[in-house]
């Protein structure tokens, strides 16, 4: 086996490989389009926000979780935002 049917052997062997990460992306992707599982994140999300706020106002801190911004990409984020009371 040449050098020219080694690399085309690896070519192909990647090309398989991404097709594959790709079509479990795509199931990925359809998961989180669910409207139930987009819910359950924010309820979470939210009540994450308050036990945070919970917690810094027993401390005496000035600051507290003001925002929460999801994406539904792969992985799922969730971003806080603090602000300073």
């Amino acid at each position: 086996m040449g050098f020219l049917d080694k690399a085309k052997d690896a070519a192909s062997d990647s090309l398989e490989k991404g097709k594959e990460l790709s079509g479990k992306a795509s199931e990925k992707m359809r998961a989180f389009d669910s409207d139930a599982i987009i819910a359950d994140t924010v309820l979470k999300a939210v009540e994450k926000q308050e036990k945070v706020n919970s917690v810094l106002k027993e401390k005496g801190s000035n600051y507290r979780v003001d925002g929460i911004d999801l994406s539904m990409g792969i992985p799922p984020t969730v971003t806080f935002t603090v602000r300073r009371r």
